[in-house]
């Protein structure tokens, strides 16, 4: 999303700063200080905490804002989103599909909007097929998604829907400690397609995010803010793409 963004911008002549918030509401403050210390023309902000006071206040100094794949409370930021909930509910769907009754989910924080979200969809999922939930919070780190994996393999879970690519990782570590092969012994879909995901062996079924076109979206939405200087909120929403690969389907060969 980085790079996408960074692209989109240099090519309508403005030049990128980077601040990574690593899901820290307090980092995620004073950055946005420093923004509207160095008067930034626009920013797009994944927000750590959506109803964070220093957003409001980067607006009313002019900087006009983009949320990009979470929202924020502040009405005069756009927003750019893919819907989570469907994503995940359409990744457990797949994986009943394959045959898998005992499917656990390894989350996100649940006070970020995609955490609570692509929960929510799984839960659905679940509670539509008669099946009870295996939950377990990862953190979107990778440590937090091996020791996840473990203990939702522990309670018997014959396949895991894991809500980022990060703790996908981790699920593939525990995966090899316990010597399990994917497909055979674990069905896997991971939201969030990788460079590296038709590499494994089976290559890992995915839920993508369309990231090029999300990032050119908040760049046009940024970019019509600072030159048109539009007041209303405009907010798109893009779908997750199912990549179907070999990682899910032991039970009927998909």
């Amino acid at each position: 999303m980085v790079r996408a963004t960074e692209d989109a911008a240099y090519a309508r002549g403005y030049r990128v700063l980077l601040c990574n918030t690593d899901e820290d509401p307090a980092k995620q403050r004073a950055y946005l200080e420093v923004l509207a210390a160095e008067r930034v023309a626009g920013a797009i902000v994944s927000p750590t905490q959506a109803d964070a006071p220093e957003i409001s206040e980067l607006i009313d100094l002019g900087t006009r804002v983009v949320a990009f794949d979470r929202a924020v409370a502040d009405k005069r930021a756009d927003v750019v989103l893919t819907d989570n909930v469907d994503g995940a509910r359409r990744g457990a769907e797949h994986l009943i599909e394959c045959g898998h009754t005992r499917i656990g989910f390894i989350g996100g924080p649940t006070n970020v909007q995609t955490g609570a979200e692509r929960l929510h969809g799984y839960e659905e999922a679940m509670t539509d097929a008669g099946l009870a939930p295996l939950v377990a919070v990862g953190g979107f780190r990778v440590e937090g998604g091996r020791q996840a994996a473990g203990e939702l393999i522990d309670q018997g879970a014959s396949a895991l829907l894991v809500a980022n690519n990060l703790m996908t990782v981790g699920v593939l570590q525990a995966a090899k400690e316990r010597r399990l092969r994917l497909r055979r012994d674990l069905g896997l879909v991971s939201i969030d397609d990788t460079p590296w995901a038709e590499l494994t062996d089976p290559p890992l079924t995915t839920l993508a995010q369309p990231v090029r076109a999300m990032a050119d979206a908040a760049v046009e939405l940024l970019l019509h803010r600072i030159e048109h200087g539009r007041k209303r909120r405009k907010q798109v929403v893009f779908d997750f793409e199912l990549r179907h690969r070999g990682s899910c389907c032991p039970r009927n060969g998909a």
